[in-house]
């Protein structure tokens, strides 16, 4: 083989190398940012891994909310209308937070398939919606109702 073909067959496997490195560090990196969106019905089933950072939404459950006189500390319950799912939060729940109204949390679903929460999104105006909780609504037919409720189509 001639040396200068050698010396460009290395310097090509090199830049293969460092670009496959730097693509599977970059993966890695992202793997550990990524919040999945799970229904409680997902939930309830037992498809979330605990532990995983996991995003999760639906209704607030009329009459579910219970807080804590001593702490910050909130619960209370989310549905998708086939299933529900508690929600453990400690902080200042957004002004729009409400019974009724959509959500999404962000927090690790623990042993008790309560889905520790960290934080916690409300919707920001009387039409909108987080488009996750509208599709797996949609899908168990409480999309239709909660319109129904708040005189929106």
């Amino acid at each position: 083989m001639n040396p200068v073909r050698k010396k460009r067959l290395i310097v090509i496997f090199a830049i293969l190398a460092g670009i496959s490195a730097t693509l599977g560090l970059g993966l890695y990196a992202m793997q550990q940012n990524i919040n999945l969106f799970y229904t409680p019905t997902e939930i309830a089933s037992g498809v979330v891994p605990q532990d995983a950072r996991i995003r999760a939404g639906g209704l607030v459950k009329e009459g579910s909310v219970k807080r804590n006189e001593d702490a910050l500390t909130v619960t209370f319950v989310v549905t998708d209308g086939d299933a529900d799912v508690t929600i453990s939060y400690r902080g200042i729940l957004p002004d729009l937070f409400r019974e009724g109204q959509g959500i999404v949390a962000l927090g690790r679903l623990n042993a008790d398939l309560v889905l520790e929460s960290d934080e916690v999104l409300a919707k920001h105006d009387e039409n909108y919606m987080p488009p996750e909780v509208g599709d797996a609504l949609a899908k168990t037919g409480m999309l239709k109702h909660y319109e129904e409720a708040q005189g929106t189509k």
